[in-house]
C-alpha cells in the first residue's frame, strides 16, 4: 500500500481500477471513436499510445502525466461525460493542463458529471501505479494504491 496526495480539481470518493499511461493522453485520438459511435463503453483508440490503445477506460482511474493534442480535447472530455462513458477519475502526475481542466469543468457544470480530477500527484505516482491496481480515492485528494 502506498499513498499519494494531490490537489483536488473535482473531488470525490471512489475505489476503482487504474489504467496507466506514461505518456500524455491525446483526448481526441483516445476517445473520438467512442464518441462518434456513441458507444456504451469507451476503449482507447489512439494507436500512438500503446498504454491505452484498445483498453477499456469507462469507469476507470486514468493515471497520466497530462493530456495532449488539439484544442478540441476539452470538448471531447465533456462529451464522454455526457455519454457517461468517461473514466471515473483523471489522476494527473503533473499540474492539470488547460484542455483537460476545461473539459472537466464543462462536464461538471453542463452534464452534472461526478468525474473526479486530482493533479500534482508527482512523478513517483506514475512510477508506482500499474494498470489493474485498485486505487482508493478520497475527497481530499488522497490516492492510495491498495
Amino acid at each position: 500500500m502506498k499513498t499519494f496526495k494531490g490537489r483536488v480539481i473535482n473531488g470525490g470518493n471512489a475505489t476503482i481500477k487504474a489504467v496507466v499511461s506514461h505518456n500524455g493522453v491525446n483526448s481526441l485520438a483516445t476517445f473520438q471513436s467512442s464518441v462518434i459511435k456513441k458507444s456504451k463503453i469507451a476503449y482507447g483508440s489512439d494507436q500512438n499510445n500503446k498504454d491505452v490503445f484498445n483498453v477499456e477506460l469507462t469507469g476507470k482511474a486514468l493515471c497520466l502525466p497530462q493530456t495532449i493534442g488539439s484544442t478540441t480535447g476539452g470538448i471531447v472530455i465533456q462529451q464522454i461525460c455526457a455519454l457517461k462513458i468517461n473514466p471515473k477519475a483523471f489522476l494527473f502526475s503533473l499540474p492539470i493542463d488547460s484542455l483537460a481542466a476545461s473539459g472537466i469543468v464543462l462536464a461538471t457544470v453542463w452534464e452534472n458529471s461526478d468525474v473526479i480530477a486530482i493533479d500534482n500527484l508527482g512523478d513517483e505516482f506514475l512510477k508506482t501505479v500499474k494498470t489493474g491496481d485498485t486505487l482508493e480515492i478520497k475527497e481530499d485528494g488522497t490516492v492510495t494504491i491498495l
